[in-house]
C-alpha cells in the first residue's frame, strides 16, 4: 500500500488535515504531510517543497478550489490512483481532469472512511 499524500497539513490540532495525518498513522498508513508552514505532526514531518519523485496511492485534499490551481499539473504528474476531495474542496473541473487522467476521484471525508473501514 502506498502512502497517502495529505495536502494542505497543518500543525494546528484543531484542523481536519491534522486530524487526518493523525487518523492515517494510528490506521498504519505511510504519510506525506504537505503544507505551506513547517513542523511536525506527531512523528510526520510537514514538508513545504513539492517533491516530484513521490509516489502516493492516495492525494487526500484539505485545500480549497482556487488553491488547488495551482496543484493540478502536479498533483497529476505524481499519477496517485485516487484523490479524495474532502468537505469544502469539491472542485468538477479538476475532478474532471483526474479523470480523464485515469485517476479516481472520491468526494469523501477521509476521517468517516477511515472510521468505517473504507479507505
Amino acid at each position: 500500500m502506498g502512502a497517502t499524500l495529505v495536502i494542505g497539513a497543518s500543525e494546528k490540532p484543531d484542523r481536519y488535515a491534522n486530524k487526518a495525518v493523525r487518523m492515517l498513522r494510528v490506521h498504519g498508513h505511510d504519510v506525506v504531510a504537505y503544507g505551506n508552514r513547517t513542523g511536525n505532526i506527531d512523528d510526520v514531518e510537514i514538508q513545504t517543497e513539492w517533491n516530484t519523485t513521490w509516489t502516493p496511492d492516495t492525494v487526500t485534499l484539505y485545500i480549497n478550489s482556487k488553491i488547488q490551481e495551482q496543484y493540478v499539473d502536479p498533483i497529476i504528474a505524481l499519477k496517485p490512483r485516487r484523490v479524495i476531495f474532502n468537505p469544502g474542496t469539491e472542485n468538477p473541473s479538476f475532478e474532471q481532469l483526474l479523470r480523464q487522467s485515469s485517476i479516481e476521484v472520491e468526494e469523501a471525508c477521509t476521517l468517516v472512511m477511515l472510521s468505517t473501514g473504507q479507505y
